[in-house]
């Protein structure tokens, strides 16, 4: 129980200092009240970590409690056996996959824009 305990704080802690991001349907003067977010979520991040690596297999690397498009989801990043990282969001409330995005690494994007010039 202690270790969820430090688990969430740190999560809250890393979403309050890393702000918002850009495809975030807040403002930059609004905050987000992660009290509210824990307090709505159902989910715990061992859930939401559990059901990530079901949907794509490998390690998850990364795991934020966010709030998009007025729903509180868990942003879940995995790395697949392949080297690719993955974002899985997952409903934080219900704990349904609502979908999965491919993450571009920086290399990659430099890569794509050399071959295009």
């Amino acid at each position: 129980m202690r270790l969820l305990a430090l688990v969430l704080t740190l999560t809250a802690g890393t979403v309050l200092a890393l702000g918002s991001p850009a495809w975030s349907d807040k403002k930059k003067d609004e905050e987000c009240d992660v009290a509210a977010l824990v307090k709505d979520a159902k989910v715990t991040i061992e859930q939401a970590a559990k059901t990530a690596v079901e949907k794509i297999p490998g390690t998850v690397v990364e795991a934020e409690l966010e709030k998009k498009h007025d729903t509180v989801i868990w942003d879940v990043e995995v790395l697949g056996a392949d080297g690719k990282v993955t974002e899985v969001h997952i409903d934080a409330v219900t704990g349904a996959v609502i979908d999965t995005e491919a993450k571009e690494m920086k290399h990659e994007k430099k890569k794509e824009g050399k071959k295009g010039k």
